[in-house]
């Protein structure tokens, strides 16, 4: 089955935006921006989504640069919390949700890319 790019943005979204929500709920009092940034992020992704399945294929650049970014940003999160578990401290769960948003935007930057023919209609 081909997967439209602009039915993965949104799905990528809805990804960004529930990994958001777990991360606040597993620790409320010190997750905030976990909620914040899923939201802000998913919302963007969805944003990307809905104008490419508008036609707008400029919106690939925007998605393109947002997905990249977010991997130099979990990447860095990701081994900043994976340094804090080798310390001792308990932010496996954390470091976990990290990674994982790291593998879903290393894949939907690899998809944008294989698929970037579309954007050429």
């Amino acid at each position: 089955m081909k997967i439209a790019t602009s039915r993965w943005m949104v799905y990528f979204g809805i990804f960004l935006f529930a990994c958001g929500v777990f991360g606040f709920l597993s620790n409320p009092a010190k997750a905030q921006t976990a909620l914040f940034s899923g939201a802000l992020f998913g919302s963007i992704s969805l944003t990307w989504g809905m104008l490419m399945k508008r036609g707008a294929h400029q919106a690939w650049w925007g998605a393109i640069g947002t997905t990249g970014f977010l991997c130099l940003v979990f990447t860095w999160r990701a081994i900043m919390s994976w340094l804090s578990v080798a310390q001792g401290q308990p932010k496996e769960l954390a470091a976990i949700l990290i990674t994982v948003m790291l593998l879903g935007s290393a894949l939907t930057t690899g998809f944008l890319w294989l698929r970037r023919a579309e954007r050429l209609g």
